[in-house]
């Protein structure tokens, strides 16, 4: 239910933040728009400072004892307690001298605030722990097709010397994992085309053959090399639009001459080579992690068929240790990426 609010603002000129300012402040930062959905008036920004004293305070059940086990001033505990009070327009104590006792507000107030307490208490240590060089976390992205083979491989490799290192994995295509990375659900993303963008930061780390993938009793399977113009007249089995290889596919056919016949588009480009071998049509794919029976893999001669990967991450945002020491780890692999 909505707090009702009283007119105009809470708090007095002597006011609790008065009774915490340093005594030699620094000068005050220009001011600027509250963030999107913190309302400066709201219950939770008048009243956040003052929750973990209430608790000190309800928990003692003695104004001195709490604060000197806070390190606050007595008078300033007494006052904020007070204006604490005033603001919600309830007594949460009663008083007998410096000793209090919780009132039945009180009490239901200060379950509430214990419990919010405790969140707190669990985001920051989630958020410690994440960061933290031995053992935080790493949210990872990267293509389907990399995904049975070379990125095993990586954190097999940079968890030899990083062992408690945690991933959180995301496989996906390239458009929707940049949408993660932009939504900070992702500190890095391997990916392909290798993305440029003013927001982003992109380094190439390797590129791969693409070749023509070709059902095994098909009219050029006897073939090794081919010109991609010469499978004009072919029908394809594609990526889906927005995948980063299905854009390649459509390239290089345009620079072989065509535009492709699409009778099918898929997710996964072990389905499209199965597919494939069912004699539905052909497609550019990068090389199996194992061989598949059933098609011919064709190395295309012109144009050049090949799909630049790389790593990318938010422009301007700071890495945590474990972040840091990942993307050192990838960056030290340019060349040696993929498996030949």
């Amino acid at each position: 239910m909505a707090h009702q609010r009283r007119p105009g603002p809470r708090l007095s000129s002597s006011s609790y933040a008065q009774d915490t300012v340093p005594s030699n402040p620094a000068p005050a930062a220009a001011s600027a728009p509250p963030a999107a959905g913190l309302d400066p008036e709201s219950w939770s920004a008048l009243l956040a400072p003052r929750l973990a004293q209430f608790a000190g305070v309800a928990r003692h059940e003695h104004v001195t004892r709490a604060a000197q086990d806070m390190n606050v001033p007595q008078s300033t505990l007494s006052r904020a307690m007070v204006r604490l009070e005033q603001d919600l327009g309830v007594a949460l104590f009663a008083r007998k001298g410096r000793t209090v006792s919780l009132t039945p507000a009180g009490r239901a107030f200060l379950t509430s605030v214990e419990g919010a307490l405790a969140e707190v208490e669990r985001a920051a240590e989630s958020v410690r722990a994440d960061a933290d060089p031995a053992s935080g976390k790493v949210a990872f992205g990267f293509l389907h097709t990399m995904g049975s083979e070379t990125v095993p491989e990586l954190i097999r490799a940079f968890r030899a010397d990083h062992p408690r290192v945690r991933f959180q994995l995301v496989q996906n295509y390239g458009e929707a994992m940049l949408e993660r990375l932009r939504a900070g659900e992702l500190d890095l993303c391997l990916t392909s085309p290798v993305p440029e963008a003013p927001d982003l930061v992109a380094r190439r780390l390797d590129e791969q053959r693409l070749r023509l993938v070709v059902p095994d009793d098909h009219r050029l399977a006897g073939r090794r090399r081919i010109r991609l113009a010469e499978a004009a007249d072919e029908t394809f089995v594609t990526l889906e639009p927005g995948y980063g290889l299905r854009r390649i596919t459509d390239d290089l056919c345009t620079e072989a001459g065509f535009r492709p016949r699409v009778a099918f588009e898929g997710e996964e480009a072990e389905t499209l080579r199965g597919l494939v071998a069912a004699g539905l049509g052909v497609a550019l794919l990068p090389p199996p992690a194992v061989a598949r029976p059933g098609v011919v893999e064709l190395t295309v001669t012109a144009p050049r068929a090949v799909r630049e990967v790389g790593v990318a991450w938010l422009d301007g945002h700071p890495d945590t240790p474990p972040v840091a020491a990942f993307k050192r780890f990838l960056l030290s692999r340019r060349g040696h990426l993929l498996p030949d």
